[in-house]
């Protein structure tokens, strides 16, 4: 595909789905649950993630061993601000809100839920598509009472986990989502819905409305066109009963929609998306799931308990850093004691080589070039010619070649009419017989032609071979010219 230029390119980057710049500075999200869930209560995290959308980790995956720390520990790069997490006991299923890094955490107990994949089976027109989920939902609050320090907290903690909407720049064609938490004083619990919003003109027939939706209607049972639009009969119950003035505004920008005209009025429907849940606040505590709880629905402490475990928590605070500094401390230390005997190895080696080990500027250094003058100092003797030929080099980059010595010159040779040599073993002389290459026959190369022991040749009993009375064999002896270590079986030659 070819790359955009000039106006292209600068359209292409103004009509991104999310700006760039927006989307550092918005808050971010995680979704994720802990322990096993089941698929329901799985199915709804995947659903909540699909709620906050642009601004969440849509393909988040963990593990079994992944602990809180592991999450925090990638949100500070990655930007994120809110957790959500999920989980499940016998009893009851919970779902925790916290800010991070610092907290604070605000636990809810689901009572109900419902999947998104259960709204849209009951509804007859569904309103869900791919475009929706490129902007961020619109936030509603109800009902949060601000003389309940509780719900304040919780409701400022919820209005900061959606992007802010700037009221003077916003358009109205990218809010397409509706987010609503509405409290019930009465049984005090919060019912969360998601919505999708449609934005249809008011005061239409549905035969207009077919019109303007390039959908050519059939008049074969009209007599003229003004009965098509004057029929009061096209005009559903269902629809009649929508749209009022509850509902009805003049729009301020033109919508991309069909018929929805600037300050021309426009009927604001919402279609519920899913999923639906109603949760009961029970916990709010400082820090991420381990500070001193601020509100609990269910349990009451005097000031005396209070006090004694804000004691106990500050003990445990006070072992915990003791315990840092311990190990700090233990690390610095080896880590000297690391040096120490490196440097005490070292000293030992300039020592054994006659160097002073106290001095610092002298050090150790081998000359690749003169490796004749060092092995002469370290050897105590002339080197070989053949061992440092002047050709060594290997060209301008100083690379040597693979060196190769030439044993020619100090291959044993035989002789068949060599005299037998002796050996002093303990006092005592002893004899060897002399290697006489007449009972082999050798090839031009110096090889023998036969056969070598091995287990398949064991004992068939052929001529030449072990087993067959010692005929062909050959053991080595211990005197110079003859076969040591070795035993092969040769077949005699024939002449």
């Amino acid at each position: 595909m070819a790359r955009k230029k000039g106006k292209a390119r600068k359209a292409a980057r103004k009509n991104l789905p999310v700006n760039e710049d927006e989307f550092k500075k918005a808050p971010h999200t995680f979704v994720f649950h802990r322990g096993v869930i089941g698929k329901n209560l799985l199915q709804l995290m995947l659903d909540m993630r699909r709620v906050m959308e642009p601004y969440t980790a849509a393909t988040l995956r963990s593990r079994r061993k992944n602990v809180l720390k592991d999450f925090v520990s990638v949100a500070g790069p990655l930007g994120v601000s809110h957790f959500i997490s999920f989980s499940r006991s016998d009893a009851n299923i919970n779902m925790r809100i916290m800010r991070v890094p610092r907290g604070p955490t605000v636990t809810f107990r689901m009572r109900q839920y419902c999947l998104t994949k259960d709204i849209q089976s009951s509804l007859k027109k569904p309103n869900m598509y791919a475009r929706q989920f490129q902007q961020h939902p619109l936030l509603v609050l109800n009902n949060f009472s601000k003389d309940q320090p509780e719900l304040k907290l919780a409701a400022t903690l919820l209005q900061n986990m959606f992007p802010s909407i700037n009221v003077h720049k916003v358009q109205l064609s990218d809010i397409r989502r509706c987010v609503l938490f509405n409290y019930d004083p009465e049984t005090k619990l919060i019912e969360f819905r998601h919505y999708s919003i449609k934005v249809v003109p008011a005061g239409m027939s549905k035969s207009t409305k077919k019109l303007m939706q390039n959908k050519v209607p059939n008049l074969g049972r009209y007599q003229d066109v003004s009965d098509f639009f004057l029929n009061a009969g096209q005009l559903s119950e269902s629809e009649a009963e929508l749209d009022g003035e509850h509902n009805e505004v003049t729009l301020p920008q033109a919508m991309a929609s069909r018929g929805n005209m600037i300050t021309q009025k426009s009927a604001i429907r919402l279609v519920e998306i899913g999923p639906r849940m109603k949760l009961q606040l029970v916990k709010i505590e400082e820090g991420l799931c381990q500070g001193e709880v601020i509100f609990h629905q269910f349990v009451s402490k005097t000031q005396d308990e209070v006090a004694a475990a804000r004691n106990v928590r500050r003990k445990k605070k006070q072992l915990k850093e003791n315990r840092k500094k311990n190990q700090d401390a233990d690390i610095e230390r080896k880590e000297q004691e690391k040096a120490a005997h490196r440097a005490k190895c070292v000293a030992g080696m300039l020592k054994k080589k006659g160097m002073d080990p106290t001095s610092k500027n002298e050090t150790v250094t081998y000359e690749d070039d003169d490796d004749t003058e060092y092995y002469r100092k370290e050897v105590g003797e002339e080197p070989d010619p053949e061992l440092f030929p002047q050709h060594q080099r290997g060209g301008p980059g100083g690379k040597r070649k693979p060196f190769k010595r030439d044993f020619s010159s100090s291959r044993k040779k035989f002789k068949g009419s060599s005299k037998p040599d002796t050996e002093e073993k303990g006092g005592k002389a002893s004899t060897s017989k002399p290697f006489s290459p007449d009972k082999w026959n050798m090839s031009n190369t110096g090889r023998p032609k036969g056969r070598v022991m091995n287990k398949r040749t064991v004992g068939k009993g052929k001529p030449g071979m072990q087993g067959s009375k010692g005929k062909g064999k050959v053991h080595g002896g211990k005197g110079k010219g003859q076969v040591a270590k070795f035993k092969f079986k040769m077949s005699k030659s024939k002449r």
